[in-house]
């Protein structure tokens, strides 16, 4: 148990100090992105929900130029809605979690047609739309409408960790912290909007993992972590369990007479849903790995010695070996791509994919 029980309200001087404290800073302090509204401007809801889909998972410095990619192609919401989905999984290679540009493309539509492509400002209508939940929805309606809302991230929930001395490690504690953000965000007016982007930006810039810069820190005078001295520990995890480790094929599948190499559309659901990429076999943690079928119906594999490719999962860690298959003409199946190799980086692959194209390329087996 964590040893800290919150209370169920606070006092209103507590309340405004706290505030006061974290927007005083957030005025001096505050980061400038490409998303964020300046000073005096309005948000544009769509930078706000499209840069929110894209920090899932991933940190500030890797999305800003794929925020500005997309902007360039689809500067409003109608314009991603009529784009192709292939179009936008294309964009979108390299940032990872591909379900997320699925149903950036899904909400895109949606918004458009059942919204007129304005986006709706209640947290019912937000949650209905595809990949849109608690977290977003709260972010898209404090930040982009300037509407009280409980806006919790991982930034966010640091800051209310050590502030309040919850010492329970996550995930457990995840309600305790929902309370201490609730009873200093719900309901007020006070600039709800620069409130929930202060509050990230402190724990992004300031209350950073491991080693916090509590000097700079406006709460430093009244957090639980630091007067115990546990800030640096705080938030508290659980230990993580090995993850699986498991293996595979992947196939560089060469045209013999024209060099061109062959890649296929992934079914819509699963891991990479939708993307170009190499064809691999079954990926497996124990048991004898065979070649597909339809591989070996095409020609023989050839073993690549020292083509191996590894990539971390989050629940999965992954090593795939390369095999070669020359084929004498080109299979007449759906979803096939051709492609020539010194055009593979252009092909929207996955990272997994994009590693095994270089590994391929450096060795000289792209011609």
């Amino acid at each position: 148990m964590s040893g800290v029980i919150i209370p169920d309200k606070l006092p209103i001087a507590t309340i405004n100090n706290f505030r006061k404290s974290v927007l005083t800073w957030y005025d001096k302090n505050r980061r400038v992105l490409p998303w964020r509204a300046l000073p005096g401007d309005k948000p544009d809801p769509y930078h706000v929900w499209l840069s929110e889909v894209m920090l899932q998972q991933t940190v500030v410095a890797t999305v800003i130029p794929y925020f500005l990619k997309f902007l360039q192609s689809w500067p409003a919401v109608k314009d991603m809605a009529n784009a192709e989905q292939e179009d936008v999984l294309h964009a979108w290679a390299g940032l990872g979690y591909y379900a997320r540009a699925r149903n950036l493309h899904k909400c895109a539509q949606k918004i458009s047609t059942e919204f007129s492509g304005i986006f709706p400002q209640t947290e019912t209508e937000l949650k209905s739309l595809p990949g849109i939940g608690d977290y977003t929805a709260a972010a898209i309606l404090s930040i982009a409408f300037d509407k009280p809302s409980v806006v919790i991230d991982g930034n966010v929930e640091r800051v209310m960790t050590r502030f309040f001395g919850i010492t329970e490690p996550l995930p457990a504690s995840k309600p305790q912290i929902r309370q201490a953000a609730a009873l200093l965000a719900a309901e007020r007016t006070d600039r709800p909007s620069d409130y929930a982007q202060a509050l990230m930006d402190l724990g992004a810039t300031v209350c950073i993992p491991k080693t916090p810069r509590c000097s700079l820190c406006p709460l430093q005078r009244n957090c639980q972590g630091k007067k115990m001295g546990i800030a640096a520990d705080l938030p508290a995890k659980r230990a993580k369990k090995a993850k699986p480790f498991k293996k595979g094929y992947v196939y560089w599948l060469r045209l013999e007479k024209t060099d061109e190499i062959m890649l296929e559309r992934r079914a819509e659901t699963g891991l990479f849903g939708g993307m170009a990429a190499f064809p691999t076999s079954e990926w497996l943690e124990k048991g004898k790995i065979d070649h597909p079928a339809h591989i070996l119906k095409w020609g023989t594999p050839t073993k690549l010695k020292g083509r191996v490719v590894r990539h971390s999962f989050t629940h999965f860690d992954l090593e795939l070996q390369g095999y070669e298959v020359i084929l004498g003409k080109k299979p007449r199946l759906p979803g096939l791509l051709w492609t020539q190799p010194g055009s593979l980086e252009k092909s929207g692959l996955p990272s997994l994919f994009q590693k095994f194209a270089r590994i391929m390329m450096n060795n000289n087996n792209g011609r």
